[in-house]
């Protein structure tokens, strides 16, 4: 028996964009556009007689605003997960980073009417993956994880003379100089949740990769500064890493870690996207492993995808510890799986203990 379809609702108070959505998505058939809706006030009076999977949501509308709509349709329906579909403009981006920090599940530009062929195969393939990811958790199918058989640091019980050395049990590593973090959808909800949990003088610099598109990540640098009271900023190039900020990778552009004068920089460019994704996590996981090698903090939050698997791939050899996101706790459980099924994750935690984990390892001692 086939599963059922994916059953999307389209909020725009446009009837142009709300048709180029639909077209974005009426070639996948595991997908159906289930209705629409012209502002925030008809989605929920639709949603009370009509199932719904996934609701695609306009930022700024009458009636009833996005932000307005998003609040009651999670009040409501709460496992219903909300994408936010944004204008790329100033206010957009701000209410859209706000959306998100409350719950939504993740953001899509809305097409562009100028060249609506090109804006609806972008669209589409991003839009598919996003619906299909978030859907997943009406019934998850993904396999069942136990933290301990994929983690590192559990060596198996035997004698000293057979058992590895694996370096957390006999306790070698580097006290942490650096802790980054990879993140994407479901990420900014998850970001105000552990960033106020981390000391304003948290005693190294924090790097965060963010997949989200230009004039956003400077919002979301704010957001976490406010939430967190740790002076953040969107990274610029050459800017040397100081022990008590926060450095946002900026949309559009990959965020590496480079050394100048002596002193570790952040250094952004324009190289190719990295799992269709850039910013990408995979540049800053590798290059902290180049320049801080076991002295390396790395987490991988929620997000779709495998984003960040060589990188971590890279802090593990180098002999960096890896934190990950569980399942349960994550929006969508693909770059942290991806990590933990490759066994490089020396722990899977709930979002809510993550944070204690950061700072017990600053208590660490070489």
């Amino acid at each position: 028996m086939s599963p059922q379809p994916i059953r999307v609702l389209i909020v725009d108070d446009s009837a142009v964009i709300r048709g180029l959505i639909s077209k974005s998505l009426e070639q996948e058939p595991e997908i159906i556009v289930a209705g629409t809706a012209m502002n925030g006030e008809r989605a929920l009076s639709w949603m009370r007689t009509n199932p719904v999977d996934v609701v695609i949501l306009d930022v700024e509308m009458p009636v009833m605003d996005g932000l307005t709509a998003l609040q009651r349709i999670q009040c409501d329906f709460p496992d219903v997960p909300v994408i936010m579909a944004s204008g790329l403009t100033s206010q957009g981006a701000k209410t859209t980073v706000k959306a998100l920090s409350l719950g939504a599940v993740g953001c899509v530009a809305k097409p562009q009417t100028a060249s609506a062929a090109e804006s609806i195969r972008v669209l589409s393939r991003e839009l598919v993956m996003m619906i299909k990811a978030v859907a997943g958790k009406r019934s998850s199918t993904t396999q069942a994880v136990t933290p301990s058989a994929s983690l590192r640091r559990e060596a198996p019980a035997a004698s000293p003379a057979s058992t590895p050395l694996f370096k957390r049990n006999i306790k070698f590593y580097k006290q942490p100089e650096v802790l980054v973090i990879g993140t994407s959808t479901g990420g900014p909800k998850a970001l105000a949740e552990l960033m106020p949990q981390i000391p304003v003088d948290f005693p190294m610099p924090i790097l965060i990769v963010q997949h989200m598109p230009p004039g956003f990540t400077e919002i979301l640098a704010s957001h976490i500064q406010k939430d967190s009271g740790r002076i953040t900023v969107e990274a610029k190039h050459d800017q040397p890493l100081e022990s008590n900020k926060t450095y946002v990778a900026p949309g559009g552009s990959h965020m590496l870690i480079g050394e100048k004068n002596g002193q570790k920089v952040t250094l952004i460019n324009q190289a190719p996207p990295e799992h269709f994704c850039r910013p990408s996590v995979n540049p800053l996981f590798r290059t902290a492993a180049e320049h801080y090698g076991s002295a390396t903090l790395a987490v991988m939050l929620t997000g779709m995808g495998e984003d960040g698997i060589e990188g971590s791939h890279e802090v593990a050899r180098v002999g960096g510890t890896i934190i990950a996101q569980d399942e349960a706790s994550s929006v969508v459980w693909g770059m942290p799986a991806a990590v933990v099924m490759a066994g490089l994750a020396d722990k899977v935690l709930p979002l809510s203990e993550i944070a204690a984990e950061i700072k017990s390892h600053c208590l660490v001692r070489a």
